[in-house]
Parts: C-alpha cells; structure tokens; sequence
C-alpha cells in the first residue's frame, strides 16, 4: 500500500499525542476499562476521533505502519471511523465486524467485500489486553481472510501485544500510554 504524500512517524506520533492531550482525551483519575481493570488514565479515543484533523493523523500514521492489504477492517464502534479514514488515505476497500451478528436480514458479522484469501489487516483505536480485538481477528479469518496485523492508536501496554501474539497477529500501536503520559 503506497499513500500519496510523505508521512513522518515521529512528527505525527508527536502532533497526534499532543491533540490528544488537548482536547481532554486524557484524562486523570480513576476509571474502569473495557477489560475490567481499574485505571488512573482514561484514553478516550471515541471522543479524539471526532476532530477531523486528529482522525487524519490517525489515519495517516495507521496507514504507514499497515503491511501491504486487500482491505483494512474495524470493529464496531470505534474502530470503524478508523477503517473509513484509512481507506480513504490508501484508497484500500473497508470492512465493519460487529460485536454480534444481526439478527435479521442477512445477519452478517462482517460487512463489505471479503473474498477468501484477501489481506486483511485489523485496527483498534484504543489496546488494554486486547481482548475484544481477538473476536475480530477470528470473524476475518472465518471469512477466509489472511488476517496477521493489529495496528492501534493507543497501546495501553498491559498485556495486548502477548494476547495477539497468542493469535498469530503483530501487534502495531502508533502510541503507547507511557509515551503520552511522557508530553
């Protein structure tokens, strides 16, 4: 996958902490994460995603860390705008996974075009254990799909990259939590 313009890493992973710090992304005190633990830091990523300028550079940084693919897939919810910048700065075709499959029309798990075989490789916009990530990497892989790459905004570095490991998948974080407690 070749993007249209030059991408810096550093100078995005830098501009993307620092946006993320200025729009209360982050926040101090003591939260629950999706996986349960407790927490002094909340990455609110759902919210940092609504800035277009943030969700460029999400996307831009994301796009360069990707290996070469037949499409890019998010899981619902705050992966999917994820997946939608990303193609649109690679011009990759997307896939949505749901949590659960519907439970009427066609009750699809995935939705877009997968074909057996396609590359696909999987974001995240925020890694605890990465637990609800790995419900995704077996839809892809259900579907018939080469599916070995994580690649997410924020890793929390508590235990996402061994749990993906355990699934065959790389984990790639743009950002890690030490690093933005670091600004």
């Amino acid at each position: 996958m070749k993007m249209e313009r030059e991408v810096d890493p550093v100078v995005l992973k830098d501009r993307i902490a620092r946006r993320l710090i200025e729009v209360k992304a982050v926040e101090f005190g003591e939260f629950t994460l999706a996986s349960g633990r407790t927490s002094d830091v909340y990455v609110n990523m759902k919210r940092a995603l609504t800035y277009p300028d943030i969700l460029a550079m999400c996307a831009q940084a994301m796009a360069y860390h990707a290996p070469e693919s037949d499409r890019v897939a998010g899981v619902a919810l705050g992966a999917v705008p994820l997946a939608v910048a990303i193609s649109l700065e690679t011009h990759i075709p997307y896939l949505m996974i749901r949590k659960r499959a519907k439970e009427h029309g066609l009750r699809n798990l995935i939705e877009g075009a997968i074909e057996e075989g396609d590359r696909v490789f999987m974001v995240e916009d925020v890694t605890t254990t990465a637990g609800s990530a790995v419900p995704g990497v077996e839809a892809l892989r259900e579907a018939g799909a080469h599916m070995d790459t994580l690649v997410v905004v924020v890793d929390r570095c508590e235990g996402a990259t061994v749990t993906m490991a355990d699934v065959g998948v790389n984990l790639i974080p743009v950002l890690t939590l030490d690093e933005i407690r670091a600004m």
